[in-house]
């Protein structure tokens, strides 16, 4: 069984962050592990607190998982601050990580900042240059690429700019300010559309999560990177239309692949 690393912030209301990375990841056939950058307190409407755990720990825990269980793939989601930037990029780097799939988790879909200001910063300059792909939506895509993004044409010109900046694929999330849910990969001067239905839910809380989750885990399976995308955005939309109604934002998935990579029956 392949097996994949979650690097992010603990959602206690379960719906996103180590938790959501848990249950896709698991859904998608491989065995998932974690390490806690920081505690969280949250739900599907807004984040209340941030404990972040420290730098030394944080290694710890990516000594323990690197050293017994060798992670094929890595997800990279919310990392507030520098000190924890720079711990992750070390001991990625130490342990030569491989797919690595980063999620620039800046703000939450409530609204809620979960960045600081010169972690921005940070990321770009340590965590971009290992990563595989990078999965900003558009409001990401917009502080990254410094740049407006209100259509597809420009979803086009973001994609290319942090790409060629990072030298990573970079797969731009679409969202209802652009189109209904078409995806950009940009990835070595070229791009892909990645088409999907825009679904009429409310349960949107952690999607971004559990889509790069998705991604690194078939990644780990040894897809490609457009199939690992595809087969990611088919996972979450079948998600989403078939969510339960638990809270305002909150999206559990209920939908699950068998260790061969096919669909399983709803669980």
């Amino acid at each position: 069984m392949k097996t994949a690393l979650s690097i992010a912030g603990s959602d206690s209301s379960g719906g996103a962050g180590i938790q959501a990375d848990l249950k896709a990841m698991s859904f998608n056939g491989v065995f998932a592990m974690s390490a806690i950058t920081a505690l969280t307190a949250q739900n599907t409407t807004g984040v209340t607190e941030i404990l972040n755990v420290s730098p030394e720990f944080l290694k710890e825990q990516l000594d323990a998982v690197f050293t017994d269980i060798y992670p094929d793939a890595v997800k990279i989601g919310m990392v507030s601050n520098v000190e924890l930037i720079q711990a992750i990029a070390e001991r990625l780097n130490h342990y030569q990580a491989k797919h690595i799939v980063l999620d620039p988790v800046m703000v939450a879909t409530s609204g809620s900042n979960l960045l600081e200001s010169d972690a921005v910063v940070a990321l770009r300059k340590e965590l971009f240059p290992l990563a595989e792909v990078v999965t900003p939506n558009i409001l990401e895509a917009e502080t990254l690429a410094q740049m407006s993004v209100k259509d597809e044409e420009s979803m086009v010109a973001a994609g290319k700019k942090i790409s060629e900046t990072y030298g990573c694929a970079v797969l731009v999330k679409g969202g209802h300010r652009v189109n209904d849910a078409n995806d950009l990969l940009y990835h070595n001067g070229d791009y892909q559309w990645f088409k999907g239905e825009r679904i009429d839910t409310n349960n949107t809380h952690g999607t971004g999560c559990t889509l790069s989750s998705a991604i690194a885990a078939n990644l780990a399976k040894g897809f490609d990177l457009a199939t690992s995308i595809d087969r990611a955005k088919g996972y979450i939309s079948s998600a989403l239309a078939d969510g339960l109604d638990l809270g305002k934002g909150s999206g559990p998935l209920n939908h699950a692949f068998d260790l061969k990579g096919e669909w399983k029956k709803e669980v």
